[in-house]
C-alpha cells in the first residue's frame, strides 16, 4: 500500500461519488482508477443538501440517492473493498448523514472495510475532539482537516497536531468545479503553508482539472485531488475504458 507521508510527492487522488453513476458502480470505479494509477481516493457518500459542492458534484449525489444509495449500502459494497483496491481510501461527505448512521457505527464500519480515513467538511475541529476523536483513533479511522486561504496559523498547527494522515488545503474558499487559476495570491497561500514544515502531508484540492493544475498545485504539497473533472467522465457512455487515458492525462 502506498504510505502518504511527508517524503511522498506527485500524488494523485480521484474522488467520486458513490452509487454514481449506477448504484453497484463503486467499486468496478474504485479498482479501475488504482490499476491506472491513482494513488489514493476518495469515495463521496452522497446528501441531499451539498453545501460545498458545485453543480457537478451535486448532480451526482443527486443521481446516487435516486439510485438508492445510503451508508448502509455503501459499507456493504465495500465489504469486498481490500480484495480490490490496495491504495490508501477515504470517505468524504457531510457529518448529517454519519450522525444518523451513528458516529461509532460508522468508524467500526469503516475500520471493518479497510477505509483509511474519512473528510467531513462540516464537522467542527472542536467537535471532533470533544466528542468523537476517541472513537476514530480507536478504530485507526483518520480524520481529515480542511484548511482554506483564511485559517489562521495557530488553527492549522492545531489541525497538524490532530491529524494522523493528511491535511486537506483548499485552493479557495469557492465551491467544488472552480477552475484552479494559480495566481501569485494563491502561491502565497500555498509556500506560506508549505514554509510551516508540518508534520502531516498536504494535499491540495478544488479546482484541480487537468496536468497543467495538477503539477502546479504538486509544486507545493505532497498531492492533489480531482474531483468534478472525473465526476464528469462517468457520464460519459463506456466511462470505465476512458479511466486509464484520463489517468495519464494528468500524470502523464
Amino acid at each position: 500500500m502506498i504510505q502518504l507521508n511527508k517524503q511522498a510527492n506527485g500524488l494523485l487522488s480521484i474522488y467520486f461519488t458513490a452509487g454514481y453513476p449506477s448504484l453497484d458502480s463503486t467499486l468496478d470505479i474504485a479498482e479501475a482508477l488504482e490499476k491506472a494509477g491513482a494513488d489514493f481516493l476518495e469515495i463521496g457518500f452522497p446528501y441531499s443538501d451539498p453545501v460545498a459542492d458545485g453543480p457537478t458534484i451535486q448532480h451526482s449525489s443527486e443521481v446516487a440517492l435516486k439510485n438508492g444509495m445510503t451508508l448502509k449500502v455503501l459499507f456493504e459494497q465495500l465489504k469486498d473493498l481490500r480484495k480490490r483496491v490496495s491504495i490508501p481510501v477515504y470517505l468524504m461527505g457531510y457529518v448529517n448523514p454519519v450522525i444518523q448512521f451513528g458516529v461509532e457505527n460508522f468508524c467500526k464500519a469503516c475500520k471493518e472495510v479497510g477505509v483509511n480515513g474519512t473528510i467531513i467538511p462540516d464537522l467542527p475541529m472542536y467537535e471532533y475532539e470533544e466528542l468523537y476523536q476517541g472513537v476514530f483513533e480507536e478504530n485507526n479511522v483518520s480524520n481529515v482537516f480542511l484548511v482554506t486561504p483564511q485559517t489562521s496559523e495557530d488553527r492549522i498547527r492545531k489541525i497538524d497536531s490532530l491529524s494522523t494522515s493528511i491535511i486537506y488545503l483548499l485552493s479557495s474558499n469557492a465551491t467544488t468545479g472552480t477552475k484552479l487559476n494559480v495566481q501569485e495570491q494563491s502561491e502565497t497561500y500555498f509556500k506560506r503553508i508549505k514554509d510551516m514544515d508540518l508534520k502531516n502531508p498536504i494535499v491540495i484540492g478544488f479546482g484541480i482539472h487537468n496536468k497543467d493544475t495538477f503539477e502546479k498545485a504538486t509544486k507545493y504539497a505532497n498531492a492533489a485531488i480531482i474531483g468534478t473533472a472525473f465526476v464528469k467522465l462517468l457520464s460519459e457512455e463506456d466511462y470505465l475504458k476512458k479511466i486509464p487515458e484520463f489517468i495519464s492525462s494528468i500524470k502523464g
